[in-house]
């Protein structure tokens, strides 16, 4: 029996909104955020009290495979927000604009969002500082929330030379905070910084009015956010640094499935336990046909 202190607190139920991140910023509470792509990690994030879930375009590499963030398309992103939302009851919802979607300008920006929007989205995410404040005030002015994204932007991998922390000169350090004061006079209801160091990361988040959430960004931003797949442990490999794995899912799973696949073997599996008897089909086939 687990000890009571070990077992984890009901999740507040109030719904989370965009407001009510917003308002974070002048309570000091803490943001959690995680992404997920799919029904069964959502549903857990959700009952576990996350406050915003990120349907991200980590999706390529978590989930479908692919080196980088570049491939995946908006219908890929599309399937894995409408399962989401399906599972997803407290949590704000934030679906992530892929690359290529708003890299053509207001227009495209504006198409993929509503279609994250219709598929249960409750706000959009996209890369980018200083650049992208007139496509997030477009995006804002057509009643779309924006969540921002500064410092390593994963879709600039080639522009950045491969994912390599950023600011990390006093002009550069500068030049992000200045990127996140520009997405938020935009409009932007948060900004995620990602692989910056710290002491730009608290910068910003000083010099902001709206909640920052970190990735690899130190500790003194409004909240956290990190990969799903990496917070349960479920892809075997090096870690980035910013990484703390809660659960060894891999190992747990190679060790479940190893256990399924001797059994099968060996025959135990089903056991009479597990199996249908005559007697009883014909049972339910009575209850099934009487009037």
């Amino acid at each position: 029996m687990k000890h009571p202190a070990s077992e984890p607190s009901p999740a507040p139920m109030e719904k989370v909104t965009v407001p009510s991140i917003r308002r974070r910023k002048l309570t000091a509470e803490k943001i959690v955020a995680v992404t997920a792509y799919d029904y069964p990690t959502a549903l857990v994030a959700d009952r576990a009290g996350i406050d915003v879930i990120l349907v991200g375009d980590s999706l390529a590499s978590a989930v479908l495979g692919y080196e980088t963030t570049l491939p995946v398309s908006l219908d890929e992103m599309l399937v894995a927000q409408r399962a989401v939302k399906r599972a997803v009851r407290r949590a704000l919802l934030v679906g992530d604009l892929p690359f290529g979607t708003y890299q053509t300008g207001p227009r495209g920006a504006t198409k993929a969002a509503v279609a994250f929007l219709k598929a249960g989205a409750e706000a959009i995410k996209l890369e980018g500082g200083a650049r992208r404040a007139a496509l997030v005030r477009h995006l804002v002015e057509n009643d779309i929330p924006v969540m921002g994204h500064v410092g390593l932007t994963p879709q600039s991998v080639h522009a950045m030379g491969g994912y390599r922390v950023q600011g990390k000169s006093p002009e550069s350090g500068a030049a992000l905070v200045e990127d996140a004061l520009a997405l938020e006079a935009a409009g932007a209801f948060a900004v995620v910084v990602e692989g910056v160091p710290s002491d730009v990361a608290a910068e910003i988040t000083a010099r902001l009015e709206v909640p920052t959430i970190g990735i690899g960004a130190g500790a003194a931003t409004d909240g956290q956010i990190i990969v799903l797949a990496d917070v349960l442990g479920m892809l075997p490999g090096k870690k980035p640094r910013f990484v703390r794995s809660y659960l060894d899912f891999h190992s747990l799973a190679l060790e479940a499935l190893g256990s399924y696949r001797r059994d099968v073997i060996a025959g135990s599996f089903p056991s009479a336990a597990e199996s249908y008897t005559a007697p009883e089909m014909k049972a339910t086939s009575a209850i099934i046909e009487r009037p």
